[in-house]
């Protein structure tokens, strides 16, 4: 009877349990195309990211990444790391004649931060799936004509692919 009842009381905790929904699976469970950054993505490049880069690159770029605590990044992430041992980095990018909106598009899932004059830019749209080669996630934002920073954290890898394409 004792052992009925503990079963009992598993099955009413288990039910009261919220269920979570499933991770989108496969390239297809994207809220926007992404073959063209999945292409890019599959040969990232190395360059030099010591200075500003164009952000009218046409190539996915290989990022090194630094442990979180001694990751150098221009202001901490707006969300505190959930993995103790994660990674971060950060990519300057120019500033241009006019500002435009960006995807910025990774091979791993990561938090995302884009900050121009000093302050987080909000994301306009998000979208990630699991089991998509060379692609994890794809961030959607408005940026200004000024110098922006892509800053990752959260990463738990040390070196991701990143893409900054046309939000057309």
């Amino acid at each position: 009877m004792r052992r009925l009842g503990l079963s009992l009381v598993a099955l009413v905790v288990g039910a009261s349990v919220p269920a979570f929904a499933a991770e989108p699976s496969g390239c297809d469970k994207f809220a926007w195309a992404i073959t063209g950054e999945q292409q890019l993505l599959a040969a990232p490049q190395s360059v030099d990211l010591a200075g500003p880069l164009s952000r009218a690159m046409t190539t996915a770029i290989e990022v090194p990444l630094a442990a979180s605590a001694e990751a150098k990044l221009a202001m901490p992430p707006e969300r505190a790391p959930k993995n103790a041992g994660s990674f971060a980095g950060m990519v300057l990018f120019q500033p241009a004649a006019t500002g435009g909106g960006f995807r910025v598009t990774l091979s791993e899932a990561a938090w995302i931060d884009v900050i121009q004059d000093g302050r987080y830019l909000k994301p306009i749209a998000f979208s990630g799936a699991s089991d998509c080669p060379y692609v994890r996630q794809s961030v959607k934002f408005q940026v200004g004509a000024g110098a922006f920073i892509v800053q990752v954290s959260d990463v738990a890898v040390s070196t991701i692919a990143i893409v900054l394409t046309p939000n057309n």
